[in-house]
């Protein structure tokens, strides 16, 4: 069922009901406002014939059948299509006249309230009774119908049926057209949700406000439903994209190893007697060519997850107390090493735990491995410091150093110096989670002259700051 036929129908039903109820109330106070004009007759009356009636009752007292006479007639002209009661202190009805309950009603001998009604054999009476004072006390009542305001009362609602009999159908036509109207702009909107290209997206959709609050909220929401998709399509294009990659790279990086490993099985299979030293030389072949693949599977895998990490895996931390942890990790890792380090008491900012977690042991490990003079230990020196709107990390060697016009190919995938254990991707993590924490990574020379300084500077959160957002373009693998 179309919206506007709902609409119409919903109106066809409540219109009528409303003009009934309306109608009924206005019959209430019709009712009651002619109630009060009776009463107010009745009042009126009571007030005329009262001379009359305590005169009557004098007659009736002392016996004058004349004087009784004359006063009866002018009783009943004074009560005019008024009905009249009269009885005497012993309950004898001295008079009665015009229109009235019949005997069976129950009449009470006063009503100081003002009238009320009464009823006998099926109809309405409103009667006003009053106590007659003086030397021949007795009571006094006066009626007047109740079905008197009959004919007003039916006149209204014959009339209040006929307009709501009236109002269902020409209310349910103007709501149809009215409604029909109303939801054509709605009728559009679904119009160009279904010509709708999906690969076009939002941008295919433009938001063309039709200054009607509910359609052009629901313009708004298709528009910010098309945008998510757009993301998430292109979530699921960048996943594809890093797992192609991953899949190339790790292909191709593994190649030596494996074939090296493959190299050393087969040289042990096909020479079982081969003196212990040998073998045991072999076997440790298969060891370092066995780590440097789990070494370089847990690189790529970091990279990986660097590529599709998203705003919410980012939470409020603590750089110091990271880098303090990492720190002992290191000494513990490397007994040999001589790690010094200098802490700002807190640094607080927005990142990824995982990822600045791997970005600092790198940065050490680096520092240990080749910061050091051949045949002396290494000495590293930690040092993180506040400096505006930046948390500063710096770590310094003594080792060879580095050449100006090598320190940016440091890091570069797969970059060895001669002679390195690493994997080379390290120092790409590195730069990969700087970059993803809105930083920068350089590498320049210690103030001694000596040595590396590998310098990370990384934004503190602002209160002014726009909400974070990542690097659309990664391509780390």
């Amino acid at each position: 069922m179309k919206l506007a036929t709902r609409i119409a129908l919903s109106v066809t039903v409540v219109i009528p009901l409303l003009v009934l109820i309306a109608g009924l109330a206005v019959l209430g106070l019709v009712s009651r406002d002619l109630h009060s004009q009776q009463d107010a007759r009745l009042q009126d009356r009571a007030a005329t014939v009262l001379p009359d009636i305590r005169a009557l009752l004098n007659a009736d007292r002392t016996g004058r059948p004349k004087v009784e006479q004359n006063q009866h007639r002018k009783v009943l002209d004074d009560a005019l299509d008024a009905g009249i009661e009269l009885e005497s202190a012993d309950g004898t009805v001295v008079l009665s006249g015009g229109p009235q309950p019949a005997d069976a009603a129950r009449l009470a001998a006063e009503t100081p309230g003002g009238p009320v009604t009464v009823r006998a054999k099926g109809h309405s009476w409103r009667m006003y009774a009053v106590q007659v004072t003086g030397q021949a006390p007795g009571t006094l009542r006066l009626f007047a119908p109740g079905t008197a305001t009959d004919p007003q009362l039916v006149a209204v609602r014959h009339r209040v049926f006929f307009v709501a009999l009236v109002a269902a159908p020409v209310s349910g036509l103007l709501a149809y057209a009215l409604a029909g109207r109303a939801t054509a702009s709605v009728r559009r909107l679904s119009r160009r949700a279904a010509e709708l290209d999906p690969r076009a997206g939002a941008a295919a959709f433009p938001v063309t406000p039709v200054r009607i609050a509910e359609v052009d909220e629901l313009t708004r929401s298709i528009a910010q439903l098309l945008t998510r998709y757009d993301e998430q399509a292109a979530r699921t294009s960048q996943a594809l994209e890093t797992a192609r990659s991953f899949s190339a790279t790790a292909s191709h990086e593994l190649r030596t190893p494996l074939m090296s490993m493959r190299t050393d099985l087969d040289v042990l299979a096909a020479h079982p007697g081969l003196p212990a030293e040998e073998r045991a030389e072999i076997v440790q072949d298969l060891q370092r060519d066995h780590a440097r693949i789990l070494e370089l599977l847990t690189a790529l895998r970091m990279l990986a997850q660097g590529e599709l990490v998203e705003v919410s895996a980012f939470a409020p931390l603590d750089l110091a107390e990271l880098v303090d942890s990492a720190v002992g990790t290191a000494r513990r890792s490397h007994p040999e090493a001589a790690i010094e380090a200098e802490l700002a008491a807190e640094a607080r900012l927005f990142g990824w735990e995982a990822g600045l977690r791997i970005l600092v042991a790198n940065l050490l490990t680096n520092a240990v491995v080749h910061g050091h003079q051949p045949g002396a230990p290494s000495q590293v020196r930690v040092r993180l410091t506040l400096e505006g709107p930046a948390a500063v990390l710096t770590v310094d060697d003594h080792g060879p150093g580095i050449p100006p016009a090598e320190r940016e190919a440091v890091f570069r995938r797969f970059h060895h110096r001669p002679g390195s254990p690493g994997s080379g991707l390290g120092l790409t993590l590195v730069a990969q989670q700087a970059a993803l924490h809105r930083g920068t990574v350089t590498v320049t020379t210690p103030p001694d002259g000596t040595g590396t300084r590998f310098e990370l500077r990384l934004p503190l959160p602002q209160s002014d700051a726009p909400t974070l957002q990542l690097p659309s373009v990664r391509g780390w693998l």
